[in-house]
């Protein structure tokens, strides 16, 4: 973390305060350097990807993973396929060239990439990278952080955000995904690779994986600005198998059972003003997250099955003394 280079590929999302942050704070608490490229330097890497770089990288996916009919070669969208091959190249290049093991990208600042970068930070999450959607740089932070802490270890970690919720009573669950960029190491099964509309961003259907999280405990955890300090917020999950398809969901997911109680849970995250986007980890507990707080000194609220509203909202106020008091010690 103290030597970890963050590209940012264009801005953050228009509208979306909560995507944004102290870069200098950052630099401070974390070490991290974030820094910002203009998309069509991203565009140019992309659009000079060698065409036998290309060739073997499409060959790697149709080995890997389980690709639709259409993409594959001789299929009515497999330049699209190639497209997202060129992407990866791409974006690989550049951030190696940069030294940076972390970026954020946005549908609303593509310039001249003819999709929104899809299969390929699914690939790059893969390998460790930390990523944040709509230029949110400190969820990449975060996902890095919780790539580097689960090294070696079954399970995963990603990007996610929560989707929509299933509300009926006694069952309540969250189903978290994201627009394309879910990583697929949160699933030993084999990725389907598919090719499906988004309505925004103005650019070519993207390609991306889809697949369903493979089911186990696991740990959500976002990180806020708070204006004078960063503030971790981390909820004890369950993930749980789909109960049935989600066939007009085209996009990899997870559906999570939150500790102590969905209401419980939805009440201490909206009370500590914790983020909607966020890194699921599957291979590292609570523990660790604590670990990881006290080393950078970064205030962590938990949500547990011990977690009751009325403690939590008192640990809200005697952090709220704390931190101030020992910013000045």
């Amino acid at each position: 973390m103290r030597t970890l280079k963050l590209t940012r590929f264009g801005d953050n999302m228009r509208n979306v305060a909560v995507t944004e942050g102290d870069k200098t704070e950052a630099e401070l608490r974390f070490g991290v350097s974030v820094n910002t490229w203009s998309v069509n330097e991203l565009a140019d890497a992309v659009h000079g990807a060698p065409e036998y770089d290309v060739d073997a990288l499409v060959a790697e996916y149709e080995r890997l993973y389980e690709v639709a009919p259409e993409l594959c070669a001789g299929g009515a969208r497999h330049e699209s396929l190639r497209y997202s091959a060129r992407i990866e190249l791409g974006l690989r290049s550049f951030l190696e060239a940069n030294g940076s093991a972390a970026f954020t990208t946005s549908f609303e600042d593509l310039g001249a990439l003819r999709q929104l970068p899809g299969m390929a930070v699914q690939r790059l999450m893969a390998d460790g990278y930390g990523f944040g959607a709509e230029g949110d740089w400190k969820t990449a932070i975060l996902v890095r952080a919780a790539k580097v802490m689960g090294a070696g270890l079954p399970g995963g970690a990603s990007l996610m955000e929560d989707y929509t919720y299933h509300l009926t009573p006694g069952e309540e669950k969250i189903l978290g995904a994201h627009m394309l960029e879910v990583c697929p190491s949160l699933t030993a099964a084999k990725p389907r690779v598919e090719i499906h509309p988004l309505g925004i961003g103005g650019k070519e259907d993207p390609v991306r994986m889809v697949f369903d999280t493979d089911a186990g405990p696991g740990v959500v955890v976002a990180l806020s600005d708070m204006r004078d300090r960063f503030r971790l917020v981390a909820n004890a999950v369950d993930v749980v198998d789909l109960e049935e398809p989600l066939p007009n969901l085209p996009v990899a997911r997870a559906l999570w059972e939150p500790k102590p109680d969905f209401a419980t849970s939805a009440a201490a995250w909206l009370t500590a003003g914790a983020a909607h986007h966020t890194v699921l980890s599957t291979q590292v507990g609570m523990d660790v997250f604590e670990d990881f707080a006290e080393i950078a000194r970064t205030e962590l609220l938990t949500i547990d099955d011990g977690t009751t509203i009325k403690q939590f909202k008192k640990e809200l106020a005697w952090n709220a003394a704390y931190y101030k008091l020992a910013g000045g010690l």
